[in-house]
């Protein structure tokens, strides 16, 4: 970070390329060779598509640069989903080749086919700088766990941005805040979550408080984690988009996934939805298109069945919403919307953190007391009540009541002025809490790693 400041701006995507390059091959040594030669690939593509513009060439350059990506990204990590699935329907004895999924791939190939469609489509000007180009894949701030940051967003930065210290200061808050919701939240709910789903009396009870910690770790892992990445880039003069929007708040299924996940919904939308003919097309076609992006929406996060399931519980709900339940939902109070959304939403995430599909209809099982088991044990009351406040505090965090008083408070003027003396008081008693949570804890890396 000193380097990165002390050099001329000429020099400064050259101390950040160097800066990620180093980061990533410290944990992926052999697999920083891929990221390379993946963004080498869409460089020069990029421009070929640029060269041959308006040729038939120039289609075949953008079909090479996709099949080319999304075949890195399916070899590494769906080989062996296929090898499974293979011998267990013709009864063939072919050996997986477990190989270790590349760090970050499914990102980093994301945001490379972004910058190769955008240029075919003129959305982008074809980036003529190696270096730059290597920046924007590599930067790594959120190299490794997103979000999907696309080309578009940050073309304009990779040549000229403004450093200040609100930037700085910005940065360093949201990153501090997004730490802080990943080791003091996150990691203590998933610590509740695989307690109370390893308990040796199940409980109905149990299955569901399970459902909701494990739901509410995922969002504060996850958008703490993109918390860090918008606070870092914003500390080297980027401004990457929100990814999370307080999602838990929705009244659809539809709006939860425009507030959920954005980079991810929206790439999806972008560059397989609205390609496939979007909602403009007879209700068979739609029908087929949602199929197609849900699917690849579960399938995107993991060679396993349970994803795919978990895309297609998406699906039905959207369709289900636009034939039937919005027009039901909208004679309603909007409280019985949102404990719907919520409903689905746990039985959803209790199906993406499934161990397999047996595992899928187990934990569904116990939810809805599968088996004849108990509602509810002493040692259920135990766990519940030895985490009742991480709880509270991730339910009420889930909302924008927390942030909407700061807001209202910052709206005086002695409240503004208090906030700005408490806020930076904050932020640094936080790093210190977090700081001793790293010190007595253990390793704990953000799920999204292994997507």
């Amino acid at each position: 970070m000193l380097l990165y400041f002390i050099v001329p701006f000429k020099g400064k995507n050259l101390v950040l390329l160097a800066a990620s390059l180093l980061f990533y091959f410290y944990g992926e040594p052999i697999y920083t060779l891929l990221m390379l030669a993946t963004i080498v690939s869409s460089y020069i593509h990029g421009l070929l598509i640029d060269r041959f513009r308006g040729t038939f060439w120039s289609v075949f350059f953008l079909w090479t640069s996709v099949i080319t990506s999304i075949g890195a990204l399916g070899f590494f990590k769906y080989s062996d989903f296929f090898i499974r699935n293979v011998n267990s329907l013709f009864k063939t004895d072919f050996e997986l080749l477990e190989l270790a999924l590349p760090i970050g791939i499914s990102f980093y190939t994301f945001q490379t086919l972004s910058y190769t469609i955008d240029v075919y489509r003129g959305e982008a000007k074809v980036q003529k700088s190696l270096i730059r180009l290597a920046t924007y894949v590599a930067l790594f701030p959120q190299l490794i766990a997103g979000p999907i940051v696309r080309y578009t967003t940050v073309e304009e930065e990779l040549s000229h941005r403004t450093h200040s210290f609100e930037n700085f200061g910005y940065g360093v808050t949201r990153f501090v805040i997004g730490l802080s919701k990943k080791v003091l939240i996150a990691d203590t709910l998933g610590a509740l979550a695989q307690t109370v789903h390893g308990m040796e009396e199940a409980t109905v009870a149990a299955a569901w408080i399970y459902a909701v910690a494990a739901s509410l770790q995922l969002y504060f892992d996850f958008s703490g984690y993109s918390d860090m990445a918008i606070g870092l880039g914003r500390i080297f003069g980027f401004h990457f988009l929100e990814n999370f929007n307080y999602p838990f708040i929705s009244k659809s299924i539809a709006e939860f996934w425009r507030r959920w996940h954005m980079s991810l919904g929206t790439w999806f939308r972008d560059y397989v939805y609205i390609p496939l003919g979007g909602n403009r097309v007879s209700k068979g076609r739609w029908l087929f298109n949602t199929l197609v992006v849900w699917f690849l929406t579960g399938f995107w996060h993991g060679a396993d069945w349970t994803f795919i399931l978990w895309g297609m519980f998406f699906a039905a709900f959207l369709m289900l919403e636009k034939f039937a339940l919005n027009r039901f939902f909208a004679k309603l109070p909007r409280v019985f919307s949102h404990i719907y959304v919520v409903f689905a939403i746990l039985i959803s995430f209790v199906i993406f953190s499934a161990n397999g599909l047996t595992g899928a209809i187990s934990d569904l099982g116990a939810m809805f007391g599968a088996g004849g088991i108990a509602f509810w044990s002493s040692e259920t009351a135990y766990y519940l009540g030895s985490y009742a406040l991480v709880l509270l505090v991730g339910i009420v965090g889930a909302t924008p009541l927390v942030k909407n008083a700061v807001l209202k408070v910052k709206e005086t003027k002695t409240g503004a002025v208090v906030c700005d003396i408490l806020e930076p008081v904050f932020v640094i008693v936080m790093l210190m809490i977090v700081t001793a949570y790293f010190v007595d804890g253990s390793f704990s890396p953000f799920l999204y790693f292994r997507f």
